[in-house]
């Protein structure tokens, strides 16, 4: 393994209370006595970088640890684009072949969830990086960003590096923050109770998530009041739209909608059905569904990847006029009734021909989690419940020394910009707390271009988020941004070019951490000042000065007056400024670069790295 060098190195572990272990390390030795829990703790060094050396244990038992080696640990976290291996980049044959680093030293986190902090790791070896190491285990070997960064702090420095890598695909940010962090939040403390009451559910029986679900329709979901609610068989729907399934509710009808949503589909039967058994098949519904027929529940399922099939007993279905009632709970991300035509019908155990069910069904948005109280979660190997993963996967790390972080997260999190200006900061200082090294470099992954560009100026939660990200990198201290606005893939959110992402990473590193004089990011809007019908407008990280990608004319800026509606501007760089115009605004007020899910921008600097997408109209949003 790598220790951290230029600190007091802690050392710890459990004996008998009162016993006592010493502990040697490179020419180092303390004696400590455990406590009255049993714990202890040693602290060496400082160290310069280097080694090989030996590590030795001694007390009750001793282990002798050989191979350390004395250099920089980073903790590399974050969702499925830290978690992503080696195995999926670009010219991944080529770079695991050359993958042959044996001072650089790789641990990867069993993935965990817990309800209260551990302390210690459930397994995995720290591995010499080979080809064979870096490309073994989880989702195409150690995580590529984490390599890549490492690889080139290695080069640079010339030091052994440690990466600790502990992520997680798909995960929330507030599950990488510990609860005392949390409290400080208002939003989350609801989310808190509501977790001391599922581990106190853990002990008590009675108190499950099914309990727990069904007091939180009652108390948030109008079309739940009074029990049955919109799912009785005679529950009036002439006000209620129409949507045609099977599709994600985002595409039809209701944007960046998360909470509950009512649907509702009768259908005609002939006599002879009446008395028979049959099955209903909706496919796949995101996240969680409870399903009627003629008032009786049929099912209830909560995944959100699995195609729903529904035993209907003998006697519910009627002859004549038939209702169907699915309510949607969704948490986040795409929900709805989205798989195939097909997957969507109800058989009968007679074998006849199938009723069809896809095509336009009714439906009512209920209540939007923004204005519910947080929603029940099962503990059980569910990586987004609140805590969950600091008290799994951080804390057994503590007080491991360490150098610094790279995080790379933020797309489940979307939607929810306001308040990760304040999450991403709450657990940066949650982090530096726990781990007793001060405050470490923290270097942020704005969050790559994804999905289909838009033909006009527009609002965008992808936008809003990034800018979060930039917001933590400028108001807290020795943090830093890596910017991928250009580097990602309309088509896949996890892009495969995550060599630059890594070189972006160290450039920020050997600044931040390390001190060096260099250029480590791209242009980053400060001021403007409004000139007539145009606007100027400042950058630090300026560099050398700035240019237009691939020539030609600036791309990517919008201006609005004072309506608020953004066009397209004309926009220039003079000398370090850029000038934006339109000749639709005559009295622009603000301007907005990137602000896109993928925006067409390429405004640089001579360094070759991309500005970061930005608003002058942010404020208090």
């Amino acid at each position: 393994m790598v220790v951290q060098r230029d600190c007091r190195v802690p050392v710890w572990g459990w004996a008998e209370p009162g016993r006592s272990v010493t502990v040697r390390f490179h020419e180092k030795r303390t004696t400590v006595r455990a406590d009255a829990q049993g714990k202890w703790r040693a602290r060496l060094g400082p160290f310069k970088a280097g080694g090989p050396f030996v590590l030795e244990i001694e007390g009750p038992q001793t282990v002798t640890l050989t191979n350390v080696l004395v250099g920089d640990v980073w903790i590399c976290s974050g969702q499925s684009n830290m978690e992503m291996g080696i195995g999926g980049v670009n010219d991944a044959a080529a770079e695991i072949a050359q993958a042959d680093f044996p001072r650089i030293r790789l641990f990867t986190m069993p993935k965990r969830v817990a309800a209260t902090p551990q302390e210690t790791v459930a397994s995995g070896p720290w591995q010499a990086c080979h080809p064979v190491t870096v490309a073994a285990g989880g989702w195409g070997g150690f995580s590529a960003v984490g390599y890549f960064f490492g690889r080139d702090l290695y080069r640079d420095l010339n030091v052994p590096i440690g990466l600790i890598h502990t992520s997680w695909g798909g995960t929330v940010a507030e599950a990488w923050t510990g609860a005392e962090a949390l409290q400080k939040m208002e939003d989350f403390r609801p989310s808190l109770d509501q977790l001391a009451q599922m581990t106190a559910g853990q002990k008590d029986k009675s108190v499950t998530l099914e309990r727990l679900m069904s007091d939180w329709y009652a108390q948030n979901d109008p079309g739940s009041a009074g029990g049955l609610g919109w799912g009785a068989a005679e529950s009036g729907a002439t006000d209620w739209k129409t949507m045609t399934l099977p599709q994600n509710w985002e595409q039809g009808g209701l944007p960046d909608f998360d909470g509950v949503v009512w649907f509702r589909r009768e259908f005609e039967l002939p006599a002879g059905w009446a008395s028979q058994e049959a099955r209903l098949r909706l496919g796949p519904i995101d996240d969680r569904d409870t399903t009627w027929v003629n008032s009786v529940k049929v099912g209830a399922m909560d995944d959100w990847s699995a195609a729903r099939t529904y035993r209907i007993p003998a006697g519910v279905l009627k002859a004549g006029r038939n209702a169907i009632a699915v309510r949607v709970l969704d948490t986040g991300g795409g929900g709805g009734i989205y798989g195939k035509p097909e997957e969507m019908r109800l058989e009968l155990a007679s074998g006849a021909d199938p009723v069809p069910l896809a095509g336009a069904w009714r439906y009512r948005d209920s209540v939007s989690l923004a204005k519910a109280k947080p929603v029940p979660q099962t503990l059980e190997n569910n990586p987004n419940v609140i805590t969950v993963l600091y008290n799994g996967m951080i804390a057994p790390l503590v007080p491991f020394a360490i150098k610094g972080a790279i995080w790379y997260q933020g797309e489940s999190n979307a939607g929810r910009a306001r308040q990760y200006r304040t999450l991403l900061p709450t657990m940066i200082a949650d982090w530096r707390s726990r781990f007793g090294v001060g405050d470490f470099p923290f270097l942020v992954v704005q969050l790559a271009n994804f999905m289909e560009a838009k033909p006009e100026p527009g609002e965008s939660v992808w936008a809003e988020l990034r800018e979060a990200q930039l917001l933590t990198s400028q108001r807290v201290p020795k943090t830093g941004l890596a910017v991928a606005i250009d580097i990602g893939d309309a088509a896949d959110i996890h892009p495969k070019n995550k060599q630059e992402v890594g070189r972006r990473l160290a450039l920020a590193a050997e600044a931040i951490a390390y001190g060096k004089k260099l250029e480590y990011s791209g242009p980053v809007y400060r001021a403007m000042v409004k000139e007539g019908n145009r606007i100027r407008m400042r950058f630090d990280h300026v560099g050398e000065g700035l240019v237009a990608k691939g020539g030609g004319p600036l791309k990517g800026f919008a201006v609005a007056g004072a309506d608020g509606k953004f066009v397209w501007a004309q926009a220039a760089i003079e000398g370090d400024a850029v000038v934006v115009v339109s000749p639709q605004i005559s009295a622009p007020v603000a301007v907005r670069y990137g602000w896109a899910e993928n925006p067409v921008c390429n405004l640089y600097n001579q360094a070759g790295l991309p500005a970061s997408p930005f608003r002058t109209d942010a404020g208090d949003q």
